[in-house]
């Protein structure tokens, strides 16, 4: 099945859009960065932004987590390294601030 064609209107549309939600995304895990944001925090907020984000990404952006502290945590928790924050089970969050917690 073929994409539709865009119109030059609905593609700049499509475009803005998009890098509404990179700002919004990077503010975000600039903010879990910071401090400012718990893990709790971002897993309770229920914006499109916020859900379709990475959890490893939130992770990384830990203070103290890099990219091998990320892939332990994920694996303790039993996440996929391609699920996103919205689509986490309430299992997969307990078991995540656990092992972000110990």
């Amino acid at each position: 099945m073929a994409l539709p064609t865009l119109t030059p209107e609905q593609r700049a549309e499509a475009l803005a859009k998009a890098q509404a939600a990179r700002k919004q995304r990077s503010e975000l895990l600039a903010s879990v960065k910071a401090g400012n944001v718990s893990i709790a925090q971002v897993l309770a907020k229920k914006d499109d932004v916020t859900k379709k984000t990475k959890v490893v990404q939130v992770i990384r952006a830990l203070p103290g987590y890099g990219p091998a502290k990320a892939a332990t945590v994920m694996e303790e928790a039993g996440i996929d390294d391609s699920r996103r924050v919205g689509g986490l089970g309430e299992q997969q969050r307990r078991k995540l601030l656990e092992a972000v917690a110990g």
